[in-house]
C-alpha cells in the first residue's frame, strides 16, 4: 500500500465547434472554413473508411486494477496468517519483560533478522515472531521486489517504529507486545480490505466508462456508414451527421467532466513505499507506476473525441464540397 500526497491533473477536452468568420455566419460558411484546413483535405482521400477506437486504455487500466486488487487482498491474507500465528506463540512471562510500546525510540535495526545469530534473534520466541512475519508477510512474490525492506523495517513501517523498538528492547515476546502485535496485524488487513474495496468500485467505474464509450464510438461509426451509404445529394444527410457527431463530442466533455471530478476527490489516499514515504492520491497510486497514461479515462476520453473532430471536419468537407 503505497502513495504520497497528488492532485489530480486537469485534463480538459478542446472545444471543437466550427469557428465562424466575421464575414459569414451561416452553416454552409462554418463547413467551408473547416474544408480549407490541410487535415481535412488529407482525410477526404480516405472517405468512406470508418476508424475503429479499441479502447485500450480504459482496457489495460482494467487490468492493471485486477492485477493491484488480487496483490492486495494476498497482503490482507498474510496479515490475518501473521495475527493468527503470533496470537497462537506463549509469551515470556511478564516478569522477565519491560513495559511494552512506551519506552524510548530505538532503532528498528536491532531486531536481529530471523536467520542471523546473536542479541535478541537468540530469543526462540522472537525468532518465532519473525519467522512467521518471513513466511507470511514477506514470503509474498511482490513484496519485497515492490517494498526492498528488511524483515525488521517492514515491521516498522506497517506496524509502527514502536512494534520493532519494543521487540529490540525486551529481547523477547511480552504479553504486551504480542496483544500489540495481533491488533496491529488485524489493522493492516482490514486497511488491505478497504483498499480492495475502492479498487473494486474504481473497476465498476472503468467498466461503465468502457461500456458508455463504446456505445459513443458506435454511434459514431453508425453515422458515417449511414452517410457513406447516401446516394445522390447528400448534403441534408451530411449537415445532420455533422449535428449528431458534435453531440457525441459533447458527451464526451461530460464523461470528461465526470471522471474530473472524481479525480478531484479520490475514495483514500495510500501510503508510500521507500525512504521517502509520503501520501499520494488513490488514483496517482494505481496509475502512476504503470506504463500507460496516468489518466486512463481522460486519454480514452480524449481520443475519442479526437477522432469524432476528426470525422466531423470530413463531413463538413462533403458538404462544402457539394458531395
Amino acid at each position: 500500500m503505497s502513495a504520497r500526497q497528488g492532485t489530480a491533473g486537469v485534463f480538459r477536452i478542446q472545444e471543437a465547434e466550427p469557428t465562424a468568420t466575421a464575414e459569414c455566419t451561416t452553416l454552409p460558411c462554418d463547413l467551408a472554413a473547416i474544408a480549407t484546413e490541410p487535415g481535412v483535405v488529407t482525410a477526404l482521400v480516405i472517405a468512406g473508411v470508418v476508424a475503429f477506437v479499441a479502447l485500450a486504455y480504459v482496457r489495460d487500466a482494467k487490468a492493471e486494477c485486477r492485477g493491484e486488487r488480487r496483490r492486495v487482498l494476498d497482503e490482507r491474507a498474510a496479515f490475518e496468517e501473521f495475527a493468527d500465528r503470533v496470537s497462537g506463540l506463549d509469551p515470556a512471562p511478564a516478569s522477565s519483560t519491560a513495559s511494552s510500546f512506551d519506552g524510548p525510540t530505538a532503532a528498528v535495526r536491532t531486531v536481529s533478522p530471523v536467520d542471523g545469530g546473536g542479541g535478541a534473534g537468540d530469543d526462540v520466541r522472537l525468532r518465532r515472531v519473525l519467522a512467521a512475519y518471513r513466511d507470511t508477510v514477506m514470503s509474498l512474490p511482490h513484496y519485497r521486489e515492490e517494498y526492498d525492506e528488511t524483515i525488521p523495517e517492514s515491521l516498522a513501517a506497517e506496524l509502527g517504529p514502536d512494534t520493532a523498538t519494543a521487540l529490540a528492547s525486551n529481547g523477547t515476546l511480552s504479553s504486551g507486545a504480542q496483544s500489540a502485535l495481533v491488533r496491529r496485524s488485524r489493522r493492516a488487513a482490514d486497511a488491505r480490505s478497504s483498499l480492495a474495496d475502492a479498487i473494486d468500485a474504481e473497476i465498476d467505474a472503468l467498466s461503465e466508462y468502457e461500456s458508455d464509450l463504446s456505445r459513443v464510438d458506435r454511434r459514431r461509426r453508425r453515422l458515417l456508414e449511414h452517410l457513406d451509404g447516401v446516394e445522390g445529394d447528400g448534403t441534408d444527410a451530411a449537415i445532420d451527421v455533422w449535428h449528431r457527431l458534435g453531440e457525441l463530442e459533447s458527451e464526451c466533455d461530460e464523461a470528461a467532466g465526470e471522471r474530473q471530478r472524481a479525480l478531484d476527490d479520490p475514495p483514500m489516499t495510500v501510503d508510500a513505499p521507500g525512504d521517502d514515504a509520503g501520501r499520494r492520491s488513490f488514483h496517482e497510486y494505481l496509475y502512476g507506476p504503470t506504463e500507460g497514461p496516468r489518466y486512463p479515462v481522460l486519454a480514452q476520453i480524449a481520443e475519442i473525441a479526437g477522432q469524432i473532430r476528426t470525422d466531423r471536419d470530413r463531413v463538413a468537407s462533403r458538404v462544402a464540397g457539394g458531395e
